[in-house]
């Protein structure tokens, strides 16, 4: 189906039917292949969860009927701050280029402003550069480096085998 930039980018709540639909999105979207440094895996728990506990701030976007892209986001509430927090946000490969997050991102960030948020949150890998650029234009800046360590467990002495310095 061929789309033009006059197209109507619909925002709605995610609903139970959309589920599957955003969980093979995500799927396409974020591989272990392009981001293998994820400390969040995308599985159905992932959109299953946050539609269970924050079914406001899981939208959809929808251009003529087809999915063309979903936010998931949550609040969260420390002493006396309230902030947002977008956890996931997917575009179809097919719709990008036709503000289809900008439309996802700003219905989120309006909600959790009535909701309280004096603050918002987003993490990328560092090298989604796409993402960061996006996320800076939307008026996310402060950036700062956060370093995840792994070990791998099958090497632990529980398992049979040493390590050595």
């Amino acid at each position: 189906m061929q789309f033009d930039n006059n197209d109507t980018v619909f925002v709605r709540e995610l609903g139970i039917d959309d589920i599957a639909a955003i969980y093979h999105l995500g799927e396409e979207l974020f591989t272990s292949d392009l981001y293998p440094y994820l400390y969040r895996t995308w599985d159905e728990w992932e959109v299953i969860g946050l539609y269970n506990t924050d079914p406001e701030y899981c939208l959809v976007a929808e251009i003529d009927g087809e999915l063309a892209g979903f936010i998931l986001g949550t609040i969260i509430t420390k002493s006396t701050w309230t902030y947002g927090y977008i956890l996931w946000l997917g575009v179809n490969p097919q719709f990008q280029r036709r503000g289809v997050a900008d439309k996802l991102v700003d219905k989120v960030i309006s909600r959790m402003i009535e909701d309280g948020a004096r603050f918002m949150l987003v993490d990328t890998d560092p090298a989604n550069v796409p993402a960061l650029k996006f996320f800076n234009r939307k008026g996310f800046g402060n950036t700062r480096e956060h370093i995840f360590l792994s070990m791998n467990l099958s090497k632990h002495e529980h398992y049979g085998c040493h390590l050595t310095r």
